[in-house]
């Protein structure tokens, strides 16, 4: 990683932090680490030991293989590095298997293959304007983003403490992106296409690459007035770009095409047996919706409006990830969450359409797709924030208005993930990266846009300052109560609905930032 550097007067300043954030990694890897590292586990195992047509079929753990194709054979390649350091965690019935040289290949793995992300990012600094480059390194927009993208700790504790692996996978989406803003639409669509076949949680923001594709790629040339030349479709980029669907698409799922079973795939990949929310509330709309069914429940059961032996015994604050039914309001269905979703996304894609601004364009209606589907879709992982937060950090160092929401946004949505790191010895670690990063993002980006308007007005400024008090009560006082144990689900409730509304303002704000901007008038060609 530390080889990669951007070839500016800079010198090797992308190498060092490149460099530097690895050895931090190295740093985390005797931490806690979820239960998402034995579902990890257990798939490695499954590939490297059973046939293809037993994949998706196996089930001796309760985590089974439940991403798409493409990702199986990336566990499948990774099982044949494994075997070098413990042969048995490569077995399917060593459940809960965790040896110490287990820890150190999963942990590496991660560390190896985050290379990608870094040429991203990489790739990514090469398409930032650099008009309001100050003197100093440090007031650079690339260097800015450098920081913001490799350091970013919702990725660091996502994956290398929690563990995933979000950051080779968010690799491959900002390499997209930056095709896209060096003209190369067709390696972009194809990074995408891979994408989408190594994690479908990238359906949400696959509209914004469709509509930007078809409307700045198939159709070659605009009016004065930036609206559409219909006589410029090419049906040649339209095939070509079909045709690499096509065949990604075939490359994935042929095998099990003729194997008679996509469906036991299809059905592995969109589980709707469990339940509207995660364990832990994503902070959206639903988790905004669902307290107030408990906030109803609880005041009716009080004034004795409720039967209480009518109220439903799935809970949602019981940490069981399953169907449910919502108390007073009224239960939410797959198919609607799935309509709120699409009429959330409608205008950021009609503005893509209509209201073209180029690759820019793109990545504000590729961060709404995203954003809209966290709020309203169905069994959203908080996790997921990141599919918006690591994008928005392009545009935050572009547009002071942008600065701002990104700052709302990843402030907000960095908190949320506190609850994912719930043992002792982490917690001073995550107050204190997020504290640093926090610190950083907001100094560097205030200092960029020091001669415009203030990033933050005194309502959002004490809707971030809230955060403290209510880590500190979480945290430190909440558990010296006596209703620790009566309301044990009030922190994770807190936090939850704490952050939904700050992302939910956030998303707001892009939205009518996106709906206000004045379309880009182009007569030559995209």
């Amino acid at each position: 990683m530390a080889a990669l550097g951007i070839g500016t007067s800079g010198g090797n300043w992308f190498s060092a932090l490149a460099l530097g954030v690895t050895l931090l990694k190295c740093l985390l890897i005797p931490t806690y680490h979820s239960t998402d590292f034995e579902v990890h586990r257990n798939w490695l195992a499954i590939t490297h030991s059973l046939p293809i047509s037993q994949w998706y079929y196996e089930a001796t753990s309760e985590w089974t293989l439940d991403y798409p194709p493409f990702f199986a054979w990336f566990e499948y390649a990774l099982s044949h590095v494994a075997k070098y350091f413990d042969q048995e965690m490569l077995n399917v019935h060593n459940l809960n298997y965790s040896s110490s040289r287990t820890l150190l290949f999963q942990r590496f793995s991660v560390i190896f293959t985050d290379a990608l992300f870094v040429y991203a990012v990489h790739e990514c600094c090469k398409c930032i304007d650099g008009k309001k480059a100050g003197r100093e390194l440090t007031e650079k927009p690339k260097f800015i983003l450098s920081v913001l993208l490799l350091w970013n700790f919702g990725l660091l504790i996502v994956d290398h403490i929690h563990f995933q692996y979000n950051g080779f996978l968010s690799g491959l989406m900002l390499l997209s992106i930056a095709r896209f803003f060096q003209k190369r639409h067709m390696e972009g669509a194809f990074l995408f296409a891979v994408l989408l076949h190594l994690k479908h949680i990238y359906l949400y923001v696959a509209p914004a690459y469709g509509v930007y594709l078809l409307r700045s790629y198939c159709f070659t040339a605009n009016k004065p007035d930036g609206s559409i030349r219909w006589n410029s479709f090419s049906f040649v980029r339209l095939i070509s770009l079909g045709l690499i669907v096509f065949l990604v698409s075939a490359l994935s799922l042929g095998p099990f095409l003729a194997l008679n079973q996509l469906p036991q795939v299809f059905s592995r990949l969109f589980p709707f047996k469990r339940g509207l929310c995660h364990a832990y509330w994503a902070p959206n709309f639903w988790a905004l919706y669902s307290a107030l069914d408990k906030v109803l429940s609880v005041v009716g059961l009080e004034l004795k409006l409720l039967d209480p032996n009518k109220i439903p015994k799935a809970s949602m604050t019981s940490g069981l990830v399953q169907q449910f039914q919502h108390t007073v309001l009224p239960s939410v269905t797959p198919l609607a969450t799935f309509i709120c979703t699409l009429i959330a996304m409608l205008p950021s894609v009609f503005c893509l359409w209509f209201k073209p601004q180029g690759p820019r364009g793109f990545l504000r209606c590729l961060i709404l797709c995203a954003l809209s589907s966290f709020m309203f879709g169905w069994h959203v992982h908080e996790k997921a924030i990141l599919l918006a937060v690591l994008p928005m950090s392009l545009l935050s160092v572009g547009k002071a208005v942008d600065a701002s929401i990104f700052l709302i946004l990843t402030t907000t949505g960095h908190y949320s993930l506190f609850p994912l790191l719930f043992t002792a010895p982490e917690l001073p670690i995550k107050i204190l990266l997020m504290l640093l990063f926090t610190i950083y993002s907001i100094s560097s980006l205030k200092t960029l846009f020091r001669k415009e308007k203030p990033l933050f007005n005194w309502m959002e400024t004490f809707y971030l300052l809230g955060l403290g008090p209510l880590e500190v009560f979480c945290e430190f006082v909440f558990p010296f109560t006596s209703w620790n144990l009566k309301y044990p689900f009030i922190p994770l409730l807190l936090t939850s609905v704490y952050c939904a509304v700050g992302i939910t303002y956030a998303w707001f704000k892009l939205y009518v930032s996106v709906l206000t901007d004045p379309p880009v008038g182009k007569t030559k060609k995209q």
